[in-house]
């Protein structure tokens, strides 16, 4: 049996600066079981299987894994699969409005200034972290109490734990623990000064399944309700362009966008980069 592979640069502002992505289809087939060991084998933070919808809404349905379960919601997997699913339909131009079905739900994408956006999903948990889970991150950054400005659970799905820094170059300059024992997911934003291309820099952090902390290239879930958040503490006022990935080489740029109604959509630029057969199940 064979299906059909798409290798997708996701928020990347030059070749291959993104976040790579593995989108499979064909794969009705495949058990849960053998989408999480593909999903290890491209050792890619998330992989995602492209399905027929089961809602009358929807589009198309997605299943999004990392490497050691399945997610709800993840915002570079979303933008990935939907380049995907549009250069396998060849849907037309007119059409610049689309929803994915997913474990969360329903997802808005559109086609915004030819980027494809997602509409920003509702957290499922919110509100401050306890002084222990605060302790916790604080060890884990290696940074001092003083340091952190504000930290919110911001999770929409991968379960993020925010964290706001006054600066870029505080965001820059964090170099957490390689290892920790337990579950951990950590977003950090600090502002970029005035002038500069991108509002803030922003990092992601978290666990693998065997306790590796590993950080994320770029990162559209994290994106998403960190916006919300600036929004919602008065911290962000207007759109703006957010970068990640600076630290590993990449140029991730993430492009913020609050509509008239207040929904927040979350951009970036996809590329196909290599495309093929999947032999072996």
């Amino acid at each position: 049996m064979s299906f059909t592979l798409h290798m997708i640069d996701v928020f990347g502002s030059a070749p291959a600066s993104g976040n790579p992505l593995a989108v499979i289809t064909g794969a009705d087939n495949l058990t849960t079981a053998e989408m999480q060991q593909l999903t290890r084998w491209f050792n890619l933070s998330e992989t995602t299987f492209l399905l027929p919808p089961t809602h009358p809404q929807a589009d198309y349905r997605i299943r999004i894994f990392s490497l050691d379960r399945e997610l709800p919601f993840a915002g570079h997997p979303t933008l990935g699969s939907c380049h995907a699913w549009l250069s396998v339909h060849g849907v037309s131009d007119d059409k610049t409005s689309f929803v994915q079905e997913c474990d969360a739900g329903l997802i808005a994408i559109r086609n915004m200034q030819g980027r494809l956006s997602f509409a920003a999903p509702l957290l499922i948990r919110s509100g401050m972290p306890t002084p222990a889970e605060l302790e916790e991150v604080r060890q884990f950054l290696g940074i001092g109490a003083g340091d952190i400005l504000d930290a919110a659970w911001i999770d929409n799905g991968p379960g993020w734990l925010g964290i706001r820094l006054a600066s870029a170059e505080q965001v820059l300059a964090l170099n957490p623990v390689r290892n920790w024992l337990g579950r951990i997911d950590v977003g950090v934003i600090g502002p970029h000064t005035e002038g500069k291309d991108t509002a803030f820099e922003v990092r992601a952090f978290f666990s693998d399944h065997l306790g590796a902390i590993i950080e994320d290239p770029v990162t559209g879930s994290l994106n998403a309700s960190l916006a919300q958040w600036l929004f919602a503490t008065g911290v962000a006022e207007k759109d703006y362009i957010a970068a990640q990935g600076t630290r590993l080489g990449r140029q991730g740029r993430i492009y913020i966008n609050r509509d008239d109604s207040g929904e927040i959509w979350v951009g970036g630029k996809t590329h196909i980069l290599a495309e093929g057969q999947l032999y072996g199940f």
